[in-house]
């Protein structure tokens, strides 16, 4: 089904895949990687939902096939995951939602044949941010022929951790910041991870990450774009999270509306916007 492009205006359908293939994701040339993430919300802004057993999962009524694909493509586009440790600890527990982007997926084919003709590597290498090493690290990402980066205070590297992530696959990049003491749960300076990934050549780092570093990210001022599929229904809840988790910003993080795309329905029921969003050029890192 058509799209309906409603900013900017223009005439023209579009079909929703391919839709952000193209799209610009940074300079190139740049030395300074792109950094960008993505949300599904209800129109209530239930971003996670807690279940029954206190896992945050997206919730059933407002995900669907067609945001999934836009997630994928998002993904094709990256040069590395940018994700938080907590996920692999929910993996080997099997609380995880999803395996990590692209998926091996017959439905996402194109997308793998997208990234051979740009000469990208077949997978988006991950970069995990952790404060304790505490992670066991799936045998796939290794399979898939993705390099996987540690990134954790320099006060938690061991010779043990090291030696250990190693055999999995993994490799330690220690930062000499430690852990922001005011975010709960505390998380790693953000700025020094995209300089670290920027030096080692990566320019497209896709967050894929929850609120609360999604949040951190916000109040480092290293998210460039914003990436939101709205489903237009409400389904309330108590225990559920928004886009943004942990203590207030200390100033507001300011971004302008680059695209949005009306779809009028979703299998028959409630339909959704996509939306990009980029940070002001006023609030630059």
């Amino acid at each position: 089904m058509p799209l309906l492009q409603l900013y900017p205006q223009t005439a023209a359908a579009h079909d929703l895949q391919g839709l952000y293939l193209d799209v610009p994701l940074g300079d190139a040339a740049s030395d300074t990687p792109f950094v960008y993430s993505n949300f599904v919300t209800s129109l209530d802004g239930r971003v996670a939902v807690e279940d029954d057993a206190g896992h945050d999962r997206v919730p059933a009524t407002v995900a669907n096939a067609d945001d999934w694909r836009l997630y994928q493509e998002l993904a094709a586009r990256a040069d590395v995951l940018l994700i938080g440790g907590r996920y692999f600890r929910q993996l080997a527990a099997g609380h995880a939602q999803a395996p990590l982007p692209l998926a091996d997926d017959p439905a996402f084919a194109d997308l793998h044949a997208w990234r051979r003709e740009q000469g990208m590597r077949a997978q988006p290498d991950v970069a995990i941010l952790s404060n304790t090493l505490d992670v066991t690290l799936p045998e796939t990402l290794r399979a898939q022929g993705r390099r996987v980066w540690l990134f954790a205070p320099a006060s938690r590297v061991t010779p043990e951790a090291r030696a250990r992530l190693a055999d999995q696959g993994g490799e330690i990049v220690a930062l000499q910041a430690e852990p922001h003491a005011d975010s709960a749960p505390r998380e790693l300076d953000g700025r020094e991870v995209v300089r670290h990934l920027g030096r080692l050549g990566y320019r497209r780092l896709y967050s894929v990450a929850g609120p609360w570093s999604f949040g951190v990210m916000l109040r480092e001022a290293i998210v460039d774009s914003l990436f939101l599929t709205l489903r237009l229904r409400l389904i309330g809840g108590e225990r559920y999270q928004g886009l943004v988790a942990g203590k207030a910003l200390p100033e507001p993080a300011d971004f302008e509306l680059a695209s949005l795309y009306y779809q009028d329905e979703v299998a028959g029921e409630a339909g959704q916007l996509f939306a990009r969003f980029d940070r002001r050029a006023s609030t630059g890192r």
